[in-house]
């Protein structure tokens, strides 16, 4: 599992940061890549790295402001040539409007897609989605100056490993009574010993959690979303200086992002969509002043990749 961040800007590109979009690489877990939003160039960002548009499988749209939709049309154009002959759907969730924008897109250009598209829109107050191998999402909206979603990721629980160790006394063949012990059944050796698999499996492995917010003041469901998750995305488009203007425009500050952080007790924080007034020096003041907040906090940058494992 990692996180691809692909556009941290806000509002408009600049020379160092692109308008909003990340990654959820999960290659080895459903080999799939779920992307959140798709600003203006997510596909030429993606030119930039290793991440194939056809294992993109799902889509999920924070919000309908430009910076976060605008690059949709050609990235869905773009994918129909770049999945070979088989076919691989794709599904977009986004708020009530996000069909419209879509399929009205691709009729005017007269854009023929090669592979199916399901676009689903999402409650306003919020739900949950069950998807592949009981991965669940969790949404709920935030306070922007329209609908803004914030979503929750979280992998199922695994089963514990086998404790081969424990095993050795036993001295069993590798074979298929490892596999029978490790799905917990009950086996009798060729001696009449008597071996319960539950008895040689480790403790549950728990399922990593991904929280990603859209743009947002802050709100109570921010702590929702992001309790005891392992790795948080929050927006931070303006420094502590500027909160006023900040809540004027409906956006967060990088302390806000941290405070946030803090107390929802995550393990890591992620803060992007950084207005493009900011040069670098400024940037670097920024992040002394959230790790004095949370120390596990970075303020992070196009093309940046995080292993979550």
């Amino acid at each position: 599992m990692e996180l691809l961040f692909l556009g941290t800007g806000a509002g408009i590109p600049s020379k160092s940061r692109n308008v909003s979009s990340l990654a959820l690489k999960l290659l080895q877990e459903l080999n799939q890549v779920w992307l959140f939003d798709c600003g203006e160039a997510t596909q030429h960002q993606i030119l930039e790295t290793s991440l194939k548009p056809r294992k993109i499988r799902r889509i999920f749209i924070t919000h309908l402001h430009g910076d976060h939709i605008f690059g949709l049309p050609g990235l869905l154009s773009s994918r129909s040539f770049q999945t070979g002959e088989e076919e691989t759907p794709l599904t977009i969730y986004g708020p009530p409007g996000i069909r419209d924008y879509i399929q009205m897109s691709l009729k005017l250009s007269k854009s023929n897609l090669l592979y199916p598209l399901e676009i689903i829109e999402l409650d306003p107050q919020g739900g949950e989605l069950l998807l592949d191998k009981k991965w669940k999402v969790t949404y709920l909206p935030l306070k922007h100056g329209i609908l803004s979603f914030g979503y929750r990721v979280e992998e199922p629980d695994s089963p514990g490993e086998l404790l081969v160790e424990k095993l050795q006394a036993y001295n069993i063949p590798n074979g298929p009574i490892f596999g029978q012990l490790k799905r917990g059944e009950e086996v009798v050796l060729e001696d009449g010993t008597q071996l319960k698999g539950t008895d040689f499996i480790g403790p549950t492995k728990k399922g990593r959690i991904v929280t990603i917010l859209g743009d947002t003041r802050p709100n109570p469901n921010i702590q929702t979303l992001a309790h005891n998750a392992d790795a948080f995305v929050h927006e931070g488009t303006h420094d502590s200086n500027e909160a006023k203007m900040a809540n004027k425009y409906f956006h967060s500050t990088v302390a806000q992002a941290a405070q946030a952080a803090k107390q929802a007790n995550v393990g890591r924080l992620f803060v992007n969509h950084i207005s493009a007034r900011y040069l670098s020096r400024d940037v670097h003041n920024m992040q002394k002043e959230i790790r004095q907040i949370f120390k596990q906090s970075t303020i992070v940058h196009d093309l940046m990749e995080i292993d979550l494992n």
